[in-house]
């Protein structure tokens, strides 16, 4: 097996047959499963793929609030902006391009923190990262975490089910693993606390910055708009956290090609542009899968970019130092080339 084969830990009822077709769980098996490893009291190692969805279950008192007392069209209003576009273009500037893909560097650490904790904290970046490089690696194939063969619950339960390390790897292979998050910025553990803890991720830092971040922006949606705004974002950051992986499903088809021509330009995965994941969050899968390590993943003229927007622009005031795109490449490759 391959480092990238053996990285994550395998779910119970495994990734691939003895034929190394997909294994399709039951509902019954995705939630034994999501229970098995959310349950801290039976193995500590199971605190990382626990701790996103008891951040969930801490937003649940603000989403009461904002419904029973704060609800209004402003509100409401919003709570849709900073849901929708505010949080899912942060998850794309963050987490995707900076995090996994190094398509950029910041010019001073204090850059990397404030991009880091633009938004409400959801969840630990070591879910996010490790297991995106394997979903890169083997998209649409079993071991892929996030396989929308595998159907909606798969993907909806993937980020407890599929995508925290394995808790057998050798010093070297942890070093691998942990390389994934080195320029992050993130506080990791030696191999000797990974083997205590299961992860990369300290979970002193972690739910340190996760109180530390709630504390700042609660205060800060409290002295913009009072406890109504406040109770709002957090909502709305719950909202996101909870439906942004339905993209893992229909970003890649639901399962089914589904590439049109002139648009879906990648046929080695089932990878799809669709519009409101573009316009919303610069998140034009389709031509990130063809160039995973670029800033920019809107190449024509109407795939509007915000995540883009945001890196141009720090480029501009000197935060980002350097950034790789390849918008003339793409065009060059696939669109000029077309024509000739």
């Amino acid at each position: 097996m391959t480092f990238i084969d053996k990285v994550l830990k395998v779910p119970s009822y495994g990734w691939a047959d003895e034929k190394n077709q997909l294994i399709v769980p039951s509902k019954k098996q995705l939630f034994n499963e999501f229970f098995a490893r959310i349950n801290v009291f039976a193995n500590k190692k199971n605190w990382i793929s626990s701790i996103s969805w008891m951040m969930v279950l801490s937003m649940l008192p603000f989403f009461f609030f904002f419904i029973v007392f704060h609800f209004s069209l402003g509100t409401f209003a919003f709570f849709m902006l900073y849901a929708m576009i505010i949080m899912s273009t942060h998850g794309t500037i963050w987490f995707h391009r900076y995090c996994t893909h190094k398509a950029y560097t910041f010019s001073h650490p204090f850059w990397r923190f404030i991009t880091q904790n633009l938004v409400i904290k959801t969840f630990p970046e070591e879910i996010y990262v490790i297991s995106h490089h394997v979903h890169h690696a083997k998209s649409d194939l079993p071991g892929d975490p996030y396989n929308a063969q595998g159907g909606f619950l798969y993907c909806m339960m993937s980020d407890v089910n599929h995508q925290s390390i394995a808790e057998d790897l050798s010093e070297s292979e942890y070093r691998k693993a942990s390389n994934f998050m080195s320029h992050s910025g993130v506080s990791m553990n030696s191999y000797a606390k990974y083997q205590k803890w299961g992860s990369v991720a300290s979970p002193l830092y972690t739910v340190s910055l996760w109180l530390l971040n709630w504390s700042f922006w609660y205060a800060s949606f409290y002295l913009l708009g009072g406890h109504g705004l406040a109770c709002a974002a957090f909502s709305a950051a719950m909202f996101w956290f909870v439906l942004v992986r339905a993209f893992n499903y229909t970003g890649h088809g639901k399962g089914k090609v589904s590439h049109k021509e002139g648009i879906d330009f990648d046929r080695t995965n089932l990878s799809i542009n669709q519009s409101r994941p573009g316009w919303f969050s610069g998140e034009w899968h389709n031509n990130h899968h063809l160039y995973p390590n670029s800033a920019r993943a809107g190449f024509l003229p109407y795939q509007l970019d915000l995540a883009w927007v945001y890196i141009y622009c720090l480029n501009k005031v000197g935060a980002i130092s350097t950034f790789k795109d390849d918008k003339r490449e793409f065009l060059s490759k696939y669109v000029q080339a077309k024509h000739e």
